[in-house]
């Protein structure tokens, strides 16, 4: 690989070099990481002295993939891993100091790490019975949301660094509207306070409780101190603009004891800031190095993506510029105006088609929208599929419950577990069969389950007792696989010991459903029946402390799963799909994952998703920050939001065109999705744009 002079300046600079490197996405700044990371293993750097610090693991692949290179030899594992990640070990390996400070009931006993999930399943313990006192009761927004939103305060007031009981008071001093949302602030925060109270009485730890404790407790003291000192004597700390102010403090109290560092920062980025990213806190690091380095020649954009990029920022943001008229633009921007939403997407089939066919790798194609409906990811990808295109999607908000191999499982499970007085549904047991007899079709699979099903009594009778000529037209075959399966359930529900829910789930599977003639054999239904074991196992191992039983326990993972709570981040996990397919995901998805292709499509610039922040009434990203002034008289204005909103979008559409290798289409429709006129405000930008170049 062929280096410029200031890549391998910062690569080969001497063993105890601190460097602050920043510049524009696609200037080889993650490269010059690989390759500092590589130059100290081949100099005989111990690698488990070596920390490479990500804000999140997706980012840690270009690292992993050199270490799991061939030419990587003996020498000890370099740790890659995210702040979170380190809190949390810390906590663990250090556990009888931390409670030395901290209120916990037990002491003496080991903590429980929550995940997402169960952090969200204990919140819902506490606030359920609140909402039935009138909690809430002039919100209108789903259950998990709520609960996850009150758990997003604890998280915000734990990477910012204020106290978690501060919470409602800077929600309300930034307040300026309807007084009845400070009944909502002070709601939110006594449950966030009754949360916490309950996780010390039980020894539980989320995620903002194992910050504390190692920011404020572990950090500081002098044992861990010389442990982490001791441990990790070199840094690489890449895209540190998406990482938490209290990410930032630890790095500047920790650089002294470091031999070498590598801080990397990403100019113009921080799309992370609804996760408590702070770009303005990372730019510290620098007066903590020694050298500081800019990259501002992108390897990636070429001219007239680079040109368009920054009219466009200038449109959103006003400066002083002159907005000058883009070169090439026919090669850089096509666009497509329809009136009919269908109309795009046929376009935007047809186009991909062309493209693959002049030889564009699918990997090198994404299509971006301001978030995915299920609407349209199915509309595209059947299109997309139809064509013979390989594409795969990527939405971190689609849950696994929505799979119908998990909803055929849980239907089974209610059968097999009459005690729950889950009953399930004609339609619940239809789709249970087809997913679980292979080959069966709707038409008898409807048939089948009107006749044996007695949804009141929760009972399925034998195919035995059939006409003979509805046997026929069903089949011998399916009916006696489905004989089968019936008889392992009358089986299991006569028993009398009743096992983990997760361990009811593999006899399931590795008993019945993936024997021949049943329809889990693929690999996309064994892996939903991987994720959803292994969602329950953690289920059960976090729930330990509440010392319920097997029956209870698997009843309340239903109830969670059916009320969204859990089970929505196992995605990634368990779906497998083609690499060399194109993408279709949200954009915000696409930019976390910071690679760079060859041709992006914008669906439907009009759409206000595009600007709109979610909608979250009981938490607000910017006021919760660490820039936010808190005086008395500032509130959270129109104008603050506007502002914000043209920051953000300006954000948003320089890092996506800085990873625009090749060009950019436009996807336009009059009508959107939902059927409404689309005029937003990237959509005017981009018009004015055009209008300025004289297009």
């Amino acid at each position: 690989m062929n280096f410029t002079s200031q890549q391998d300046s910062n690569i080969n600079s001497p063993l105890d070099s601190k460097i602050y490197l920043s510049g524009i996405a696609g200037s080889g700044k993650t490269t010059v990481g690989v390759e500092r990371m590589r130059h100290l293993l081949q100099r005989g750097v111990y690698g488990e002295s070596i920390l490479v610090l990500t804000p999140q693991r997706t980012l840690q692949a270009p690292y992993q993939e050199v270490l799991q290179s061939p030419e990587i030899g003996a020498g000890g594992q370099v740790t890659l891993a995210t702040i979170g990640g380190l809190a949390r070990r810390m906590v663990d390996l250090f556990w009888p100091l931390a409670v030395e400070s901290t209120d916990f009931a037990h002491p003496d006993q080991p903590p429980t790490f929550l995940t997402l999930e169960t952090a969200q399943y204990y919140m819902a313990h506490i606030v359920r019975p609140l909402l039935d006192q009138g909690y809430f009761e002039s919100l209108t927004i789903n259950r998990n949301r709520l609960y996850s939103q009150i758990i997003d305060n604890l998280n915000k007031a734990a990477v910012v660094g204020f106290p978690h009981t501060r919470i409602s008071e800077r929600l309300d001093r930034a307040w300026f509207g309807d007084p009845s949302q400070r009944r909502i602030y002070a709601d939110t925060q006594d449950c966030a306070n009754r949360f916490r109270a309950y996780c010390l009485e039980n020894n539980l730890l989320d995620f903002s409780l194992q910050l504390e404790i190692f920011y404020e407790t572990l950090a500081p003291h002098p044992l861990v101190r010389e442990y982490l000192s001791d441990t990790y004597r070199h840094l690489i700390y890449d895209n540190a603009e998406e990482d938490m102010p209290r990410a930032h403090d630890l790095i500047l109290e920790w650089m002294p004891d470091f031999d070498s560092a590598l801080i990397i920062f990403d100019e113009g980025a921080g799309y992370r800031r609804f996760l408590g990213a702070d770009p303005i806190s990372a730019t510290r690091l620098m007066y903590a190095c020694d050298t500081q380095t800019s990259h501002s020649e992108s390897f990636v954009t070429p001219t007239g993506v680079l040109a368009l990029s920054d009219s466009l920022a200038n449109v959103i943001l006003p400066s002083n510029e002159a907005l000058t008229p883009l070169p090439d633009l026919a090669e850089t921007l096509q666009y497509a105006d329809t009136h009919f939403y269908p109309e795009l997407l046929d376009w935007l089939t047809e186009e991909i088609a062309l493209l693959i066919e002049g030889g564009t790798e699918p990997e090198e194609i994404v299509v971006l929208a301001p978030y995915l409906s299920d609407a349209l990811r199915f509309s595209l990808m059947h299109r997309l599929q139809t064509r013979g295109i390989p594409v795969r999607s990527h939405r971190p908000s689609r849950s696994l419950r929505d799979e119908a191999a998990t909803q055929a499982l849980l239907t089974i499970a209610a059968l097999a577990h009459p005690q729950w007085g889950i009953k399930p549904s004609e339609f619940d047991v239809v789709n249970a069969l087809m997913q679980a007899i292979d080959g069966i079709d709707l038409i008898r699979a409807n048939l089948l389950t009107k006749i044996v099903y007695n949804a009141q009594g929760q009972r399925l009778s034998p195919f035995n007792g059939i006409k003979p000529e509805i046997q026929e037209r069903i089949t011998y075959v399916y009916g006696g696989h489905y004989d089968n399966l019936r008889n392992w359930i009358l089986a299991y529900s006569d028993q009398d010991d009743i096992p983990p829910f997760d361990h009811f789930l593999r006899k399931l599977f590795g008993e019945i459903l993936s024997q021949p003639g049943f329809g889990f054999r693929a690999p996309d239904s064994a892996q939903v029946t991987a994720s959803l074991i292994e969602s329950v196992k953690k289920f059960r191992w976090a729930m330990a402390s509440a010392n319920a039983d097997s029956l209870s326990l698997g009843r309340e993972y239903i109830d969670m799963l059916n009320e969204g709570v859990i089970a929505a981040q196992y995605l990634g996990a368990w779906k497998v799909e083609e690499e060399n397919a194109v993408l279709v995901a949200p954009a915000y998805t696409f930019l976390m994952q910071n690679r760079a292709v060859d041709v992006q499509f914008w669906l439907n610039p009009g759409s206000d998703g595009w600007v709109e922040r979610l909608f979250q009434p009981l938490t607000h990203p910017y006021v919760l920050s660490r820039n936010w002034d808190n005086a008395d008289d500032h509130y959270w204005s129109d104008a603050d939001e506007v502002a914000a909103t043209k920051e953000t979008l300006a954000r948003l559409t320089t890092g996506l065109l800085r990873r625009c290798k090749g060009r950019l289409y436009l996807g336009l429709s009059e009508l959107g999705e939902s059927g409404f006129e689309q005029r937003g405000v990237l959509l005017k930008a981009l018009q004015r744009v055009l209008q300025e170049s004289g297009e």
